[in-house]
């Protein structure tokens, strides 16, 4: 690991870190090539880093009817929304990764609507778009509209609990002034 600042706050990761975190961040490195800055700028605080990495692998990595690549997608429609410049770049590289496609990638952050989308990816980046611009104005209509194209209720659980995780990550890593990784911004091009 280097150690380069990851964030523009003054908070050094645990020194030496814990067997079960090291072993993780190992593990990282070997299937990423990197250990992501977010991991690190959360590592000064073991109580803080566990529950991010439980909840993150639940919702990226855990069992759903939402397809790895499509919990990607939403995780950069999010992050485009709020400017999350930290987000933007290390899941649009994951979005490049998974698709094959290096359009793809760039339309989900720039203009998700320029991408060639199924009707189900269209309907769910749109819910994701809406809730994240107004919450508080979802409708069962727009429930309706996600089981329309074959999502299940958990489905529509996952869209939003994906759609909430990288809200509160857009706002913790553009508060800290958290920085992407530089690998990140040539992957899958």
């Amino acid at each position: 690991m280097t150690d380069s600042k990851v964030t523009e706050l003054n908070l050094p990761m645990v020194d030496p870190l814990p067997e079960d975190i090291q072993k993780y961040f190992d593990i990282c490195d070997e299937k990423l090539g990197l250990v992501p800055n977010v991991l690190k700028a959360y590592a000064f605080d073991m109580e803080k880093l566990r529950p991010f990495m439980a909840m993150y692998n639940e919702l990226m990595l855990g069992e759903s009817g939402l397809s790895k690549l499509e919990r990607e997608m939403i995780a950069v429609v999010v992050s485009s929304i709020n400017s999350c410049w930290y987000c933007q770049v290390a899941h649009g590289a994951a979005v490049r990764e998974l698709s094959g496609n290096p359009k793809l990638g760039e339309a989900m952050v720039m203009n998700w609507r320029a991408a060639e989308l199924d009707p189900r990816q269209h309907a769910m980046l749109h819910f994701a778009e809406r809730i994240t611009k107004a919450s508080s104005e979802t409708t069962e209509e727009d429930r309706d509209a996600l089981r329309a194209v074959g999502f299940t209720d958990r489905d529509i659980w996952d869209i939003a609990a994906t759609v909430g995780f990288f809200s509160m990550s857009n706002r913790m890593a553009s508060a800290v002034g958290m920085k992407p990784n530089d690998e990140y911004h040539g992957q899958n091009r």
